[in-house]
This record gives C-alpha cells, structure tokens and sequence, in this order.
C-alpha cells in the first residue's frame, strides 16, 4: 500500500475482511499507511467495533513502534493512536469499542529489519 493519502474513495474494509496497511514492506519512521474506511452497517451495536491487528516481520527489527491509528474523519492530522506494538518478533492485538470510520498504522519508530506487514481484521 502507498504512503498516507487522502484517497477518494478510500479501501473499505467490512466485517471479516483483512487489510494489509503494510505488506512485506520497508516504511521509515513517521511514514503512514494508506487509510481503510469502516463503512457504517445495519445492526452495529452503539460499543463500537472490535479490531484485531497483527505485526509480522520478515526481519525482526532491534526496535519498533508501529500505532494503530483511527479517525472520524480522512484528516491527516485528526488520526489518533488507538493502540501500539513494540514487540520486535510481531505478535497480534485486539482494540475493542473503536467508534471510528477510518483506521491507518504509522511506524512511529524502527531500526533494522525488513519486511513490515500489518495486518487490520475489522
């Protein structure tokens, strides 16, 4: 996926769809994912939604920072961290009650390794 972008119209992912905000790839720090919409759907209960996501690494990196940012609304700088992972071998996490329409990763910080993917299953 390209860098952050205000993309009309944005990937949308809907409930059980995986998306790959990174995919086997080398993003420098501060660098964005490309933004996935959660589209509103008949029946959602008011608590929000559960999202699971999951680091993997090619190459484990020394070090990690990568968020798991939301927003109401496809504004760069209104996407705010949800949840983080530093752990330098992956592992999988799981945000509960996320009331948002668009969901992104940011690598906060990395050094070393190689081949970055984050998983987002909404």
């Amino acid at each position: 996926m390209p860098n952050y972008q205000a993309q009309n119209p944005p990937y949308a992912t809907f409930p059980g769809d995986v998306a790959l905000p990174f995919n086997s790839e080398s993003p420098a720090a501060g660098q964005s994912s490309q933004e996935f919409a959660l589209p509103d759907y008949s029946g959602r209960a008011d608590q929000g939604r559960t999202v699971r996501w999951q680091t993997i690494f090619g190459t484990a990196p020394t070090s990690v920072n990568i968020s798991l940012q939301a927003a109401n609304d496809d504004v760069d700088s209104h996407y705010q961290n949800i949840d983080s992972s530093t752990a330098t071998t992956g592992e999988a996490r799981t945000v509960t009650g996320v009331r948002a329409k668009f969901l992104r990763a940011k690598v906060n910080s990395i050094s070393g390794g190689s081949g970055v993917t984050v998983q987002l299953l909404a």
